[in-house]
């Protein structure tokens, strides 16, 4: 009888586990089990997205307003096409505002931030947002770094 106990209470700690590790997948990879208000498209292109993914949060001001819906390659300008949906409540985003590739600390998760202008006309849906910045790539700071110490080396 006494084992059988133990048995149930295994049996509990473990299904308490599994259902702890599937609540933090949840979490952790931005799915959510509510039914979304409603969203928008706007596009914005950049020159270097810098590992920018497909469900990456995009953010005014700190606060969640879309996702990242996809991402491609435009064949015209060959620059990165990300389509970004937007909640349909964030209804301020004006046609200067900035949209910006961040990263969240220092090797955290690439998303995007849109830094809202000071225009009276506003973005509605399938618009572009123009003004753009691209990801910050520390690989490439190094590089040039290097490249002008060794190159004022060689001129000495």
């Amino acid at each position: 009888m006494q084992t059988r106990n133990i048995e149930i209470i295994v049996g509990a700690f473990m299904l308490a586990g599994i259902l702890s590790v599937a609540w933090l997948g949840i979490q952790v990879s931005g799915l959510t089990m509510q039914e979304s208000t409603g969203s928008y498209k706007l596009t914005a292109y950049f020159n270097n997205i810098g590992g920018l993914t497909e469900r990456g949060k995009v953010t005014i001001a700190g606060v969640l307003v879309g996702r990242v819906a996809s991402i491609d390659l435009d064949p015209i300008s060959v620059r990165a096409r990300v389509e970004l949906h937007i909640d349909n409540s964030v209804d301020y985003i004006t046609e200067d505002s900035i949209a910006s590739i961040k990263t969240a600390g220092v090797l955290g998760e690439k998303y995007v931030s849109i830094a809202i202008g000071g225009a009276e006309d506003v973005l509605g849906n399938g618009d572009v947002i123009h003004d753009t910045q691209s990801a910050f790539v520390l690989e490439d700071l190094i590089g040039t770094v290097l490249s002008t110490l060794f190159n004022e080396k060689a001129e000495e």
